[in-house]
């Protein structure tokens, strides 16, 4: 094979850009969009929103190799399947990439304001002690709860630089600005959660899961307390952006859905049931930014 049809393989595998680009494209929109809300100002222009989309979509990449370099002696023993580990792709192809995507971040950011270099710098420097487990791998390892926090904080430190697209040109970050942080954090809780609920049928050695560690029913509700938990900040944002309405019904139905689903898990965690979660946290978290970030667009449209 060549080189080209071998990445995508790997795409496919480990970094579906389809389905990642759809959800990085509502979450910094939506981001952008909030921060204008907050603050009482029009939207940015479009160049904002695309600066915003391509740096996200290079930061989940970024996560991705920081995970192929972490997970790589786990991998080798435990997953050999994996791209890296039977051969598809080199390690240092999939660094070599992750490391031409720093001049394009930093080039998408200058061109919006150059202040933004000094978020950008914040979140590549979280995800460098992310990259080296804080120089505690193995206390962490055996934290799994103190490993989840220190590592979705990368999600409210991305989403800083996001509405920074909006707020940093204008000088000042919006009021409420860490109740909108708060909610990515959590929604960063649900996705890394959500994945890792399995059936006790699929469980493997060397592979860590919540179910695993907690049973199914804790971990699925485990699973239902974090998306409580975004419900009641998702709905927070809507009044602090003056669409209470329009985002509660959008937060309260989508909630709905997923503790449906969650509770099913939790009564029978099957492998259909497995899959339903991972898919359920995904439309969870783009159903609570479409909220957050567009709600307000209908009120502003309304006569």
């Amino acid at each position: 094979m060549t080189l080209l049809e071998r990445l995508w393989i790997y795409q496919r595998e480990r970094f579906p850009l389809g389905r990642t680009a759809t959800l990085v494209l509502i979450f910094s929109a939506a981001s952008v969009s909030v921060s204008a809300h907050l603050a009482g100002r029009a939207p940015p222009g479009w160049h904002a929103y695309a600066a915003a989309f391509l740096v996200t979509l290079l930061f989940f990449f970024q996560l991705r190799v920081l995970d192929e370099i972490k997970d790589g002696e786990d991998d080798a023993r435990y997953r050999p399947e994996r791209p890296i580990p039977r051969g598809l792709v080199s390690l240092r192809l999939i660094v070599g990439l992750g490391i031409a995507t720093v001049p394009v971040q930093t080039l998408a950011c200058a061109l919006v304001d150059l202040r933004l270099l000094v978020l950008l710098a914040l979140v590549w420097g979280w995800m460098a002690l992310m990259g080296v487990e804080f120089f505690v791998p193995e206390w962490l390892k055996a934290r799994p709860f103190a490993y989840l926090v220190s590592h979705m904080l990368v999600m409210p430190g991305i989403d800083l630089i996001l509405t920074g697209f909006e707020w940093v040109p204008h000088g000042r970050a919006p009021h409420a600005l860490l109740l909108f942080l708060a909610l990515s954090f959590t929604n960063g809780c649900v996705l890394e959660i959500g994945r890792k609920l399995w059936a006790p049928a699929n469980e493997r050695e060397g592979v860590e899961t919540y179910s695993a560690l907690l049973g199914p029913a804790q971990a699925g509700a485990l699973w239902m307390m974090f998306v409580t938990i975004a419900l009641a900040l998702l709905i927070g944002v809507g009044l602090a952006t003056g669409a209470p309405l329009a985002t509660g019904a959008i937060g309260v139905a989508a909630a709905g859905f997923a503790m449906r689903k969650g509770a099913r898990y939790r009564r029978d965690p099957t492998p259909e049931a497995q899959k339903a979660m991972d898919t359920t946290a995904g439309l969870w978290v783009f159903a609570c930014y479409a909220g957050a970030g567009f709600a307000p667009f209908v009120r502003m449209l309304a006569p």
